[in-house]
């Protein structure tokens, strides 16, 4: 298990705020399954949150231990039914050690992309940028539809 300082905890918890949880824990509890996908969610992200349903708060401590443990990672927060977790990336994912039997889970392909993962920073920022583009075409197909030309100001 990771160690993180106060300082570091709060900035990380700061970061998680806007998350959704990416990972939930139901039913059947803290299974072989439910690690892998753990894994490969802190592999692709880094700082993610996980939902729990249906535990009280002993049990989801004791998942937030064990989770822990299994995936040298670092326990953020812990309020209501949302884990927070963090570890920076790895370059070799423990997604085959704790793989779900083949039946249950495709193997992943060396150059995976989930192995690669981008930061929920990026994936974020490239959000906003396709949207930003999009907005700009509409705004042109539109004006064009008038017959609007958009021309520099002349000084």
């Amino acid at each position: 298990m990771i160690l993180l300082d106060s300082a570091r905890r709060r900035e990380l918890r700061a970061a998680a705020h806007h998350l959704h949880p990416v990972v939930s824990i139901a039913a059947k509890g803290l299974t072989e399954a439910v690690l892998v996908e753990i894994e490969r969610a802190l592999q692709a992200h880094e700082l993610i949150k996980v939902k729990t349903a249906g535990a009280d708060r002993t049990q989801r401590e004791e998942w937030m231990t064990q989770i822990c443990a299994r995936l040298q990672c670092a326990p953020v927060q812990h309020i209501g039914n949302l884990l927070v977790l963090w570890r920076a990336r790895r370059e070799e994912p423990l997604c085959e050690q704790l793989r779900a039997p083949a039946s249950e889970a495709p193997a992943a392909s060396a150059n995976d992309k989930t192995a690669q993962g981008k930061s929920a920073r990026a994936f974020a920022a490239r959000a906003r940028r396709t949207a930003r583009m999009a907005r700009a075409k509409t705004l042109a197909e539109r004006s064009q539809r008038r017959g609007i030309k958009h021309s520099s100001p002349q000084h």
